[in-house]
C-alpha cells in the first residue's frame, strides 16, 4: 500500500511540529443533527454552505490528512430516523475535527472531508477512516476481505458511538469476519494513545462522551451513559503481528457527538468536545500516523 505508506510518513513529519496545548478554543459550529445522504462523496458537498473552511497550500495538495468516513451496510437497512447509522454526525463532525486539527496543530487539513464505500479502489489512499454507529453493521464476504487486505497493508480505522452488549456483539461478530484470527484486547490507560499529543490523565468512564441531551442535563443528574448496560466505556485495539494497531474501538461514548455539536451547549461543549472528544480524537488520528 503505497499511497498510505507515503501519507504516514510525510504526517509524520508534520506531527512534529504540533502545537501540544490544546487550551481554551472558542465554541466555532453549531451541529445539527441531521441526516444527509444525498449521494455527496465530500463534507463539503453535503452542505456547500458549510463553516468552517480554510485552504492550504498548493504544495501541499497531496500531503493533507482528509477525514475520511467510512460507508457500510446494516441488518435492518435505514433505522428510525429515516437515514442510514453510517452518516450519523455526519457532515458536522467531520468538518469540525478537521477544523480543529488544522488550527490546533500545525498539521495540513483537507477542508472537504470524503465519504468512502468499502469497495472503492480509492480506499487505500486514505491512511484513516472513521466508523461510527456499527451496532448494526453487516460485512459482506468482498467487504471483509478488502478491509483485512487494508489493514494488513497500513490502513487504521477509528470505531466509534455505539452502546451496550447486544451492539458490542454485533461489532465482534463483524469484525471477526475481516479477522477471524484475531481478538480485540482492551486498552490500558497508560497506552501512548492517550498520550501522543494530550496528556488525557482522565479513567476510562470519565473519558465517557453522552449524546448533546444527555450530555447537557448530565449537569444535574451526572449520567453519561446512554442505556443502563452501557456505563462502562471500554477503549481496546486490534492489533497486527508486529504490534501495530489497526483498529481502535471506542465502546460506550460518542465521540462523534462531542465534534458534532460543539457549538449547542456551552457546558456540554467544556465538559466533553473541549476535555475529551477533541483531544481523543486528535491522539488517535496522530497515533496511526506515526505508528
Amino acid at each position: 500500500m503505497k499511497s498510505i505508506t507515503t501519507n504516514r510518513f510525510r504526517l509524520a513529519i508534520a506531527f512534529l511540529l504540533l502545537a501540544l496545548g490544546i487550551g481554551a478554543v472558542a465554541q466555532f459550529r453549531s451541529g445539527r443533527s441531521r441526516f444527509n445522504n444525498s449521494g455527496a462523496q465530500t463534507a463539503r458537498e453535503a452542505d456547500p454552505n458549510a463553516a468552517p473552511n480554510w485552504t492550504n497550500s498548493a504544495a501541499f495538495k497531496k500531503d493533507v490528512f482528509t477525514f475520511a468516513r467510512l460507508k457500510y451496510g446494516t441488518w435492518g437497512g435505514r433505522d428510525w430516523r429515516g437515514g442510514h447509522r453510517w452518516e450519523t454526525d455526519f457532515p458536522d463532525a467531520d468538518l469540525n475535527l478537521s477544523f480543529r486539527l488544522q488550527q490546533m496543530t500545525s498539521l495540513k487539513v483537507n477542508p472537504d472531508g470524503i465519504v468512502l464505500e468499502i469497495t472503492d479502489p480509492k480506499l487505500f489512499n486514505f491512511p484513516w477512516v472513521y466508523m461510527v454507529e456499527p451496532g448494526s453493521l453487516s460485512f459482506t464476504d468482498e467487504e471483509a476481505k478488502i478491509l483485512r487486505k487494508y489493514f494488513l497493508n497500513g490502513g487504521f480505522m477509528m470505531v466509534d458511538d455505539f452502546w451496550g452488549e447486544a451492539e458490542w456483539d454485533n461489532f465482534y461478530t463483524e469484525i471477526k469476519k475481516v479477522f477471524p484470527d484475531r481478538e480485540p484486547i482492551e486498552l490500558n490507560m497508560d497506552h501512548p494513545v492517550f498520550h501522543t499529543v494530550f496528556d488525557i490523565r482522565l479513567t476510562k468512564n470519565q473519558m465517557q462522551v453522552p449524546n448533546i441531551r444527555t450530555g447537557t442535563y448530565s449537569q444535574y443528574d451526572g449520567v453519561t451513559w446512554e442505556r443502563e448496560d452501557a456505563r462502562d466505556v471500554h477503549f481496546k485495539g486490534l492489533f497486527d503481528d508486529k504490534g501495530r494497531m489497526m483498529v481502535f474501538v471506542a465502546h460506550n461514548t460518542d465521540n462523534g457527538d462531542g465534534w458534532e455539536r460543539e457549538g449547542e451547549n456551552e457546558y456540554y461543549f467544556r465538559e466533553f468536545s473541549e476535555k475529551k472528544a477533541y483531544p481523543l480524537g486528535i491522539n488517535v488520528i496522530f497515533y496511526a500516523m506515526t505508528h
